[in-house]
């Protein structure tokens, strides 16, 4: 009588997909390649900050994209069944649980409490075909304030036009302009421009608004933009100017701030920590603006200081390669 001993073995294996393979893992013991770059993803998530941007701004770059890393928990999981390894599928639960912390609340369904202000914030691209048609677009979201980034001369009147009767109130400074229901006061220029630029670039703006629940300061404002260059991830002026709007509000003397603006980066990106670590960002909605084709980045932003940006979204595509940014805001008590 013979025992076929290797062929039982084969058929344990095909029958216990979960079992020791035929080099003789077990599902703990296999996959460890897969669990380190979850871990390693967790990390990056967790301690992105810990990234330096001495060379080529690194640490920028992985935080203008950050949410984007989330991607690697299902392609890793889904290596983890194929693998049938233990180990990396709980190793997997580590950046789940990272992104889940980080972005899992803006996932959540808005808060339909009440609120006092209404914002839309929209680069409306100085190549915009249809400047009537974009701002017809965004009285129909009926909104309080309308902040407008990339006006020019020729486009500016058809704005302007189109608005005046929702909109008694504008102010605009160089390229950016300010839109409201309620009265403006003391509007001035801020001067955001880095080093290097000419006197003509003006994209910062500050006005009082005068609403039921009080006066309040809003800024608008468009930082440089960046690019992805041979030396790395070029955000030096916008980081500048950064620090200047940073300034600004910092001084300001209103203790009920709201900024609108193409910031040209996400929130995460402490490339933007002047702001953000004096103003906050909403607590629902992604809102990914930019492209307008394929969005994957919100740089339009809403920040607050004394109030509360409870919920942020995007609005239909206009002419424009910035999708429009819309949110509801609620006043704190002053």
């Amino acid at each position: 009588m013979v025992v076929d001993v290797a062929g039982s073995g084969a058929r344990r294996t095909a029958r216990w997909p979960w079992g020791t393979d035929a080099r003789g893992r077990t599902p703990w013991t296999r996959g460890r390649v897969l669990a380190a770059l979850a871990v390693l993803s967790a990390a990056l998530l967790v301690f992105h900050s810990a990234v330096p941007n001495a060379v080529g701004r690194l640490g920028s770059a992985l935080e203008a994209f950050l949410p984007w890393l989330g991607l690697a928990v299902p392609v890793l999981l889904v290596s983890a069944l194929v693998r049938r390894s233990l180990t990396a599928l709980v190793a997997v639960l580590l950046p789940a649980a990272a992104w889940a912390g980080l972005f899992g609340g803006l996932l959540l369904p808005a808060d339909r409490g009440t609120h006092d202000i209404t914002a839309v914030q929209h680069n409306v691209s100085d190549e915009n075909p249809d400047p009537t048609g974009t701002a017809r677009a965004l009285i129909g979201s009926a909104p309080d304030l309308v902040a407008l980034e990339e006006l020019t001369p020729s486009a500016l009147p058809a704005y302007e036009a189109a608005l005046a009767a929702a909109y008694p109130y504008h102010a605009v400074e160089g390229t950016v302009g300010l839109w409201s229901r309620h009265p403006l006061t003391d509007v001035r220029r801020v001067d955001i421009r880095p080093t290097g630029i000419g006197e003509g670039w003006n994209r910062g703006l500050r006005c009082g608004v005068r609403t039921p629940r009080g006066e309040i300061a809003v800024y608008v404002a468009h930082l440089p933009s960046v690019r992805f260059r041979a030396s790395g991830f070029g955000s030096g002026p916008r980081d500048e100017s950064a620090r200047l709007l940073g300034a600004a509000v910092a001084a300001e003397e209103l203790e009920r701030v709201i900024l609108l603006g193409d910031l040209n980066s996400t929130v995460d990106d402490r490339g933007l920590a002047p702001l953000t670590s004096r103003l906050s960002a909403p607590r629902r909605g992604l809102a990914l603006s930019w492209p307008a084709a394929v969005p994957v980045a919100r740089i339009d932003q809403v920040l607050t200081r004394s109030a509360t940006a409870v919920e942020v979204r995007t609005l239909p595509a206009t002419g424009s390669d910035h999708l429009p940014v819309t949110a509801r805001i609620r006043l704190d008590a002053s």
